[in-house]
């Protein structure tokens, strides 16, 4: 401890019994611990030392010894070995000294000894009762925490306005408060005769229960949940429930306590908001996002069959321009009504937007059945329509569709009905149309041949092969006609019925044809370099989109100037069609590229039955006879005396007129022979030449005449 340190300093007797004291009870020091320094107790240890010299006097009282006993006691000299060692230490010295009789050092010892333990007991006394109502007034502290912290958690649980309760693991509802018990109508007494699994509701989610027992077991902590609980007056209250688990001491589950918030408003407004995203405004029905929703439902199942029907007003437009939007939106929903009324349990009827609706049939496999509910649909719309004094005889046309959900999407099955639709509407309206999967490949084909279409244009995907035109006298070739192709990177070589009439439809004929005219001219002005008065005439086909174009003109003029070639060695080819529509400006374009030379033809005579006395009145050069009657005479069995007569009529007339006629597709020797005889002037067909690229033509110009300059 280092209180003992310097024992030895001072003089005398009483020195030498200090030094010996501090020397003793430092060697027991690690068995008490004296609160005062080193130097406060070798002042205490002198003090004593010289009291108890002077008490030895045999005329001094014994209290007095007994008084020093107990001040080393009192000041916490109180280890196991302090009063031995000090005992010791004072019997040895005044021994040693011979100062004190052997009987009067017995009564000092003793009286010191006496003295030392009653102080000590004392002290021990006063530290006991110090300690115990320390404890008293700690375990009264904690009475008191515990008894406020109890008032306030009582506080919390009766006065809170969330619903708060607990309940045993059997069930058994022990406490509510009276948020909880006023969310369901009750008093809070009344809800302890009831268990947990009272409380349950026909919207309770089956895992909700599952998650419960869960709980019970130990498995969670913690649940939260949406649940609905009936009110007494048997309303419904929504309710965000989080349910905890409280253990005992050993971590085995004890209690539960549930936090039930009233959500009821909110869940109102959020059904109300997913109704409105869910259904359409006007008519009620489910909208478009709804019927996609239950058709990918339907379609969790790849086993499951069903059918669609597509349906779109006919002529709606005209309804809404005529009459106004409000009538049109009054027709709408009295059509709705109409389709609701007509649909069996079980099959979804929604709008799709606009004047569209669409009818999921669950459970079909044939378009048969599903067909038989288009008619019911169909015939709910053969009453007039009464809307604000007007009676509407509206159609409507339907896109039938059934089969399974294993190979295609809901957006491809909900396209194809669509497609479908369409199908009825261009067949006349007011009907239905069958789902027809090769069609609607080609259909789908057609439509991605449009939208490729400007890249091809772009990318030099289109070329051009020739097919030769032969006089019949002598099978002399005297033209050639430019046929497009285009070489699709996936499709491969596509012929021009496939894709021309797609850029007429989607705007694109204009670049198609400026392109084959110019591909066609310049291969007919490497021809004449080469050949001069052996070129043929090289013939390009336009429609009538082309020609109606008011820079058309323009552009065929500049290609002609641009690519050097002849006028007259240039021929455009309309169809019988595209002249019956060809008036006024059109007309005129034509006139004026005759005038300078360019030869006008009409393709696929006898298909379009055009006035034969307007045809006097075109600037026609040649008229080029329309496959089918070549056919006719195919074999010198198939023709019959009216085809021949037919054919015999049309080339005087064409003759009559001052024209050349031209006959396609001939095919057969027996064709050839019998058209030369009826006095045709050129043919073309596979009899002749297949359709070839522009290298073999000059191959087989070179092989029937003399280049320039030999």
């Amino acid at each position: 401890m280092g209180w003992e340190a310097g024992h030895g300093s001072g003089d005398g007797p009483s020195a030498d019994l200090t030094a010996r004291w501090t020397a003793a009870l430092s060697a027991g020091a690690r068995d008490h611990v004296v609160p005062m320094s080193a130097a406060e107790a070798r002042m205490l240890l002198t003090r004593l030392a010289r009291g108890f010299e002077k008490a030895a006097d045999p005329g001094e009282p014994t209290d007095r010894v007994a008084e020093l006993g107990a001040e080393l006691a009192r000041s916490h000299f109180v280890g196991d070995e302090v009063l031995g060692r000090s005992l010791a230490v004072l019997s040895a010295h005044f021994t040693a000294a011979g100062t004190v009789a052997a009987e009067r050092l017995a009564q000092l010892l003793g009286a010191f000894a006496n003295g030392y333990v009653r102080a000590f007991r004392a002290w021990l006394l006063a530290e006991q009762d110090s300690v115990r109502a320390a404890e008293i007034a700690a375990r009264r502290a904690v009475t008191e925490q515990l008894r406020a912290s109890d008032a306030r958690l009582r506080a919390v649980f009766t006065q809170a306005g969330i619903g708060t309760g607990l309940s045993d693991m059997s069930g058994r509802i022990l406490e509510v408060n009276t948020a909880f018990a006023s969310m369901l109508g009750y008093q809070p007494e009344q809800m302890y005769e009831l268990e947990v699994t009272d409380l349950t509701h026909p919207e309770d989610d089956p895992n909700m229960w599952d998650l419960y027992l869960a709980l019970l077991r130990g498995e969670h902590d913690n649940v939260q949940v949406e649940k609905a609980y009936r009110h007494r007056d048997g309303s419904t209250v929504w309710t965000n429930l989080n349910v905890s688990l409280i253990r005992d001491e050993y971590g085995r589950p004890q209690y539960t306590l549930v936090l039930v918030e009233d959500i009821s408003e909110w869940h109102a407004l959020r059904e109300r908001l997913h109704y409105r995203a869910h259904h359409d405004q006007l008519t009620g029905l489910p909208n478009r996002t709804k019927f996609i929703d239950a058709l990918t439902a339907a379609f969790a199942d790849p086993s499951a069959t069903f059918g669609l029907c597509y349906i779109d007003l006919d002529h709606f437009k005209l309804v809404n321009d005529t009459f106004g939007h409000a009538v049109g939106d009054e027709l709408l929903i009295q059509a709705a009504a109409r389709l609701r009324v007509r649909a069996r349990p079980g099959q979804l009827v929604a709008r799709m937007g606009g004047d569209e609706f669409v009818i999921l049939v669950p459970q079909v496999n044939t378009c048969d059945r599903t067909a038989e509910v288009a008619q019911t649909m169909l015939d709910a719309f053969a009453d007039p329509f009464d809307i604000q004094g007007h009676h509407l005889n509206v159609s409507a046309s339907v896109g039938v569709l059934a089969g399974r959900a294993d190979h295609r999407s809901a957006d491809e099955l909900l396209q194809a009905a669509d497609t479908t639709m369409y199908w009825a509407k261009a067949a006349g309206r007011g009907r239905y149309a069958v789902f027809d999967a090769d069609r609607g490949r080609r259909e789908h084909t057609r439509a991605e041949l449009s939208a490729a279409m400007p890249a091809a244009l772009v990318r030099d995907e289109l070329f051009l092969d020739y097919q030769p035109i032969v006089a019949l006298a002598d099978q002399r070739m005297v033209a050639v006609e430019a046929l497009v192709r285009w070489r699709h990177p996936e499709l491969g070589v596509l012929a021009p019925a496939q894709f021309v009439d797609l850029a007429e439809d989607n705007g694109h004929i204009g670049a198609l044809g400026a392109q084959v005219l110019e591909r066609a001219c310049r291969d007919s002005s490497d021809w004449h370099s080469r050949f001069r008065e052996h070129t043929p005439i090289v013939s390009v086909n336009v429609s009538a989109a082309e020609v109606a174009d008011p820079t058309w003109l323009d552009r065929v003029q500049r290609v002609i100037a641009e690519t050097g070639i002849a006028p007259d060695r240039l021929q455009l080819e309309l169809t019988e069609r595209a002249f019956m529509h060809t008036t006024g400006r059109p007309l005129q374009a034509l006139r004026t590229l005759a005038e300078a030379g360019i030869r006008i033809a009409i393709d696929d005579f006898g298909t379009g039955y055009s006035n034969l006395a307007y045809l006097g009145q075109l600037p026609l050069d040649v008229v080029k006879l329309a496959g089918p009657f070549i056919r006719c005479i195919r074999t010198p069995e198939s023709p019959g005396a009216t085809d021949l007569l037919v054919l015999e009529s049309i080339v005087e007339l064409t003759h009559a007129l001052g024209y050349t006629l031209t006959a396609e597709c001939v095919e057969t020797r027996y064709q050839a022979d019998r058209l030369a005889a009826l006095g045709c002037d050129t043919a073309q067909g596979w009899l002749f030449h297949r359709p070839m690229p522009a290298h073999q033509v000059t191959d087989l110009l070179a092989a029937t005449s003399v280049p320039a300059g030999e």
